[in-house]
C-alpha cells in the first residue's frame, strides 16, 4: 500500500477516536451535571485530555495504570474513568415497582406484605402501582396478580378475566372447573373467609414460578372483602376457579406459594416436550412478550 494511503488512514482513525472521545466527554458531562457532581467532572475532562494526547502524539507514554491527573481528591487514572464510563453506560437497576413480574427466589415473595395506609389510597404512589399492576396482569395475560410479584410488599390485589381468555378454554374444562369471566377488580387489604371447608384439587401455575404447574387443593368457595382503588368497600362472593385464584393471590400477600401446598408429583415443566424436540436448545423468556424461542 502506498505510503500516503498509510498515512491518510491512520490520521482518519486518529481523527475517528478523537471524535469518539469528544462525544464520550459529552455524554458524561450530561450524567455528571444531573448529579451536580463538577469536580469529577473536571477530572474526567483531564483524564479525556490525557487520552486524547496519548492518542494523538505517537511519542507520548502512560503509566502501567493509563494517563493520570493529580488532584486534591487522588489520583484518577484511565482504568478508573474507563470503569466510569462502563458504569455509564450499563443501565441502573429497575425501580418497584416492576413492568415484570418477579421469579421464585426473590425474597419479596417470601415475606408478608404490609397493609397499605388507607390516608394513601388514591395517592400518586398507589394509583401507580395499580396501573402497573393492571399493565402487567394483562400483559402476561394472568387473571390474578399481587403486588409482591412487581416487588412492592403492599397488600393490594388484582384480577381479571376477560372474555377473549375465556374462550381459549375447551368446554369440557370451563365446566368442571366452574371458569368465568371477571371484570377488572382491585382489592386492597383484602380479607378473605372461607364460606365451604370443601377442598378442590386441579393443576394451578403462577406467574412467578414461570412454566411450571401443579396440582394444588383449594377451598371450593370465599368471601373476599376489602377496598378498591377508591377507597370503597367491596366484596366478593366466589366459587370454583374464581375461588381459586383469590387463595392463589391471598397466599402471596403472606410470603406463600403454590408449591408450599401443591401435589409434588404432579409438579412438571410445562415445555419439556420442547426440550426433548430441541435438543435442549430452548430458550424460556421472562417478558411478557415472548414466552419462548
Amino acid at each position: 500500500m502506498h505510503r500516503s494511503v498509510m498515512l491518510r488512514r491512520a490520521g482518519q482513525f486518529v481523527q475517528f477516536k478523537k471524535y469518539f472521545l469528544y462525544i464520550c466527554m459529552i455524554k458524561l458531562f450530561l450524567r455528571l451535571s444531573l448529579q451536580s457532581v463538577k469536580h469529577d467532572f473536571i477530572l474526567c475532562v483531564g483524564c479525556i485530555a490525557s487520552t486524547m494526547q496519548s492518542v494523538v502524539s505517537p511519542g507520548t507514554y502512560c503509566s502501567p495504570g493509563g494517563p493520570q491527573i493529580m488532584s486534591k481528591r487522588g489520583v484518577l487514572t484511565f482504568n478508573k474513568f474507563r470503569q466510569m464510563y462502563q458504569d455509564f453506560w450499563k443501565p441502573p437497576p429497575p425501580k418497584p415497582p416492576y413492568s415484570h413480574i418477579c421469579q421464585i427466589g426473590d425474597p419479596v415473595l417470601r415475606g408478608k406484605a404490609s397493609p397499605v395506609n388507607v390516608e394513601e389510597i388514591g395517592s400518586a404512589k398507589i394509583k401507580k402501582i395499580i396501573k402497573t399492576m393492571e399493565s402487567s396482569l394483562k400483559s402476561y395475560k394472568a387473571i390474578g396478580l399481587a403486588a409482591p410479584q412487581v416487588g412492592v410488599p403492599l397488600r393490594i390485589v388484582v384480577f381479571h378475566f376477560p372474555e377473549d381468555a375465556l374462550k381459549t378454554f375447551d368446554e369440557k374444562t370451563l365446566k368442571i372447573r366452574e371458569m368465568e369471566t371477571i371484570p377488572f377488580k382491585v382489592f386492597i387489604n383484602p380479607a378473605m373467609k372461607v364460606t365451604s371447608p370443601n377442598k378442590i384439587r386441579f393443576p394451578e401455575a403462577c406467574e412467578s414460578i414461570k412454566g411450571f404447574s401443579a396440582d394444588v387443593p383449594r377451598f371450593y368457595s370465599v368471601k373476599l372483602t376489602g377496598l378498591n382503588e377508591n377507597g370503597k368497600k367491596v366484596e366478593w362472593d366466589a366459587k370454583g376457579w374464581s375461588a381459586r385464584v383469590i387463595q392463589h393471590e391471598m397466599d402471596h400477600l403472606d410470603g406463600r406459594l403454590y408449591t408450599d401446598i401443591m401435589d409434588k408429583d404432579s409438579f412438571s415443566f410445562g415445555f419439556w416436550h420442547n426440550v426433548n424436540i430441541r435438543s435442549g436448545r430452548f430458550n424460556l423468556s421472562f417478558s411478557p412478550y415472548k414466552i419462548f424461542s
